[in-house]
Order: structure tokens, then sequence, then C-alpha cells
């Protein structure tokens, strides 16, 4: 059993976004989805979805159908980072994230269609920004800031100076 679970709210797309995150990431499995039985509340029908769940690289999301609900607002405050191995994965999660209405926005972030904020980070950022010279990771960090997605190549061109 694991002890933390991620609920994202949904008004009516639960299902759906279960299974788009599916397709996005390589390690995920569609958990259960979950229908209301007949005679439940009056806003809910027999048959529709209250939750779907998706696990990706072993952590648990159960995507609600919550409703309409003005206190479940989308915020930056909240994201999800995906550290990438290389620039063929930075640039495969960006697609897949930033397809039917997703967002680009600055620094690695995205938006995906639903509203949620993803950061996709090559490993290698980290590490960079993390240098023991100073001057190294500032000139990194300078160079982050002024991306949209983040390239590699740049990163390390700026490392060298």
């Amino acid at each position: 059993m694991k002890k933390i679970t991620t609920w994202l709210w949904f008004e009516t797309e639960a299902e759906g976004a279960a299974r788009f995150y599916a397709s996005v990431f390589r390690n995920t499995q569609l958990g259960d989805i979950v229908r209301a039985p007949g005679g439940g509340e009056p806003h809910t029908h027999e048959g529709q979805v209250l939750t779907a769940a998706v696990t990706i690289e072993g952590h648990t999301f159960v995507c609600l159908n919550g409703g309409p609900h003005p206190g479940a607002q989308r915020s930056d405050s909240v994201s999800f980072q995906i550290q990438c191995r290389d620039q063929v994965e930075v640039d495969e999660y960006w697609n897949k994230l930033t397809v039917d209405g997703g967002q680009e926005v600055q620094c690695g972030w995205v938006k995906d269609k639903y509203g949620f904020s993803w950061q996709i980070v090559p490993e290698i950022l980290l590490r960079l920004t993390a240098d023991p010279d100073r001057e190294k990771a500032a000139r990194v960090n300078a160079a982050m800031m002024k991306m949209i997605k983040l390239d590699i190549a740049a990163l390390e061109a700026a490392a060298k100076g």
C-alpha cells in the first residue's frame, strides 16, 4: 500500500485524462475506473465515471470527476517534474504534453490540455546548476531563464562559457 496518492480534480474528464497520461509516459499502468452505482448522488447517473487511476513510474494519480468547483482552479504553485535523460526524451514529453491545447510556458514548463503544470527537465540541468563553480552555474541558469523548451546543447555551451 502506498502512503501518498496524488488526486487530480476534473469536472467530467477523469477517464480521458487518465488515458491521456497513460499514453504520454512509458512506464505506465491504467488502473481502476470507478463508476457510479444506481441511486447515487443527485448529480450523478448510473455508470458515470467517478474516478480513473493511472500509475506513472510507480506514482499513482487518481483523476476525480468532482464537477465544477470554484476551489478546483489550476495553479502553478503545484507542478510535476519529469527528469529526462537526453534531448530526445525532453522533446518527446514536450510534444506529448503540449498536444491538443497544451501550452508552452518557459524555463522547461508546459501546461497540459487539462491545465496541469509540468517541468520537463534534463538531468544535466540539475548537475550544472549545482556545480561548485558558481560562475558556471550562473551562466547555465541565465541561459535556462531565456529558454522556453530546455535545450541541452545550449545549456552545455553556457556552462563552457
